[in-house]
């Protein structure tokens, strides 16, 4: 029996009240689920466009480089 004929079994059993409480959950784990995968491709991209900018070499900027000073 697979874990998805499992819970439906259990599920059946509960009154109604309580699988709406499981609805919400389910709906829960699908959002979470949703950012992380979100999460984890945006991660990706930012490591993919920024592969290779270590060997670059960092600028150094002096105070003669600012153009506007603020009191």
């Amino acid at each position: 029996m697979t874990v998805s004929e499992q819970i439906q079994q259990h599920l059946q059993k509960l009154p109604p009240s309580v699988q709406a409480e499981v609805l919400d959950f389910v709906e829960y784990l699908l959002a979470k689920a949703s950012v992380r995968e979100e999460r984890a491709w945006s991660d990706g991209s930012l490591a993919l466009a920024m592969h290779g900018m270590e060997d670059e070499a960092t600028p150094h900027y002096t105070t003669a480089d600012v153009k506007m000073v603020f009191p």
